[in-house]
């Protein structure tokens, strides 16, 4: 399982996430957005049906039924309901227990705001705690136009 920290320097996540997800998407892959809070997943579930003139993600919540069927699937939990194949960390939302739980991803990415002190600080801090278990790391920073450098690993 490979895990990426991307840190955003130019667009805020409400941005960046429906690019990432629509790759994804493309890829064949099914993700699920982990978040801390539910007020949060109301948010993204929302602005996701309305972040596009021309387009949409398709996407649900556990109140919305039929999680296994969504491409995409907003939570607050450790849960992988649809299978996805990518998970996102927003919010400060910790890796390691989903990993504890033993779910197989091929990717967890977890998205960082660069001008939030406390998510640098809380990244960082998983970094460190992911990096001592010996985990696959990457560290990717946006660039001036919005796309991803990779910067470490």
């Amino acid at each position: 399982m490979e895990i990426w920290f991307y840190h955003l320097t130019r667009q805020p996540l409400d941005r960046a996430l429906p690019t990432l997800l629509e790759r994804s998407l493309e890829r064949g892959w099914r993700a699920v957005v982990q978040a801390t809070s539910a007020e949060r997943v109301d948010a993204l579930d929302e602005w996701l049906w309305s972040y596009s003139d021309s387009a949409f993600l398709a996407h649900g919540t556990a109140r919305d039924g039929d999680p296994a069927e969504q491409p995409v699937f907003l939570t607050t939990g450790a849960e992988n309901p649809n299978g996805a194949k990518v998970r996102f960390f927003i919010e400060r939302a910790e890796i390691s227990p989903v990993i504890a739980s033993g779910a197989a991803y091929d990717r967890c990415i977890l998205i960082f705001d660069g001008n939030d002190e406390q998510e640098l600080e809380a990244a960082r801090a998983q970094w460190r705690a992911l990096k001592a278990e010996g985990r696959d790391l990457s560290y990717w920073q946006q660039n001036d136009n919005g796309g991803w450098e990779k910067k470490g690993s």
